[in-house]
């Protein structure tokens, strides 16, 4: 069985689970625009029936703001990180709701909305992949290890932005939410996952960057879960990590 040597550990592996927005690529680069368009859109909707959030516009979506209003980063334990498109499009339309719009309404303009944010998006295909990961990706399929991703987004959305990477062609699976009928942190990703990759969960390693993804590799009985950290100070919101790494280069790959 191939090992994984990830700082001082070894760990036997037949396959790797990757978890997608800031796992295979960068979170701000991909998500940062989108939730500024989504904010402001909401905002002036909301000034023309005179009303305004019901929160601060920081916990709209758990965004982190600088003095010109722009996002600039996120709170690793909110819905930016970690709700399905299914929860935010819940959230802001009851932002809409609370303003006096039905909720039939409030649902179809967050629908519109968010439609817009993802044409601007695509424009641009601003997907880049996370230090290290293109080497631990041929060092997989140099050393016959399937992978896969496990996505709180669509199964198209993520095939799309693997598509903008240049990265399809290396993965074995890729299960969105809308694939199972559970999502994170229950297990159903990851045994659909390595069910397609021919595996047993117990061979296989999880890397995320959330603590649902750790909880849903635990869940799974999965042999490793293992953190994405790239800020500075302690990787608090990782409490169920089996381990934490920085970039991709400390994971190496021995046959």
């Amino acid at each position: 069985m191939t090992v994984l040597e990830i700082k001082g550990h070894s760990i036997p592996c037949r396959g790797l689970l990757f978890d997608k927005d800031g796992t295979l690529l960068h979170f701000m680069a991909l998500w940062g625009g989108w939730a500024d368009y989504i904010l402001r859109d909401m905002e002036q909707r909301l000034a023309v029936m005179g009303a305004g959030f019901t929160v601060p516009v920081e916990k709209v979506l758990g965004t982190i703001h600088n003095p010109q209003g722009r996002v600039r980063s996120y709170d690793l334990k909110g819905p930016l990180a970690m709700a399905t498109a299914e929860e935010t499009n819940g959230l802001l339309a009851w932002q809409l709701y609370a303003a006096g719009v039905p909720w039939n309404e409030a649902i179809l303009q967050v629908q519109q909305i968010t439609n817009q944010a993802m044409f601007e998006i695509r424009s641009q295909k601003p997907a880049f992949p996370m230090p290290g990961l293109q080497n631990l990706l041929d060092a997989c399929r140099d050393g016959g290890i399937p992978v896969a991703v496990v996505t709180s987004d669509t199964t198209d959305s993520a095939n799309e932005h693997l598509d903008w990477m240049g990265l399809s062609s290396y993965f074995h699976a890729v299960i969105g939410r809308d694939g199972v009928k559970n999502g994170k942190p229950h297990p159903e990703m990851v045994l659909h996952a390595c069910a397609k990759m021919g595996i047993r969960p117990e061979e296989a390693v999880v890397i995320g960057d959330s603590n649902g993804d750790m909880q849903m590799a635990k869940q799974a009985g999965c042999r490793l879960a293992v953190g994405l950290y790239q800020e500075e100070g302690p990787a608090e919101h990782l409490i169920d990590a089996d381990l934490v790494i920085s970039d991709y280069n400390e994971i190496t790959i021995k046959a």
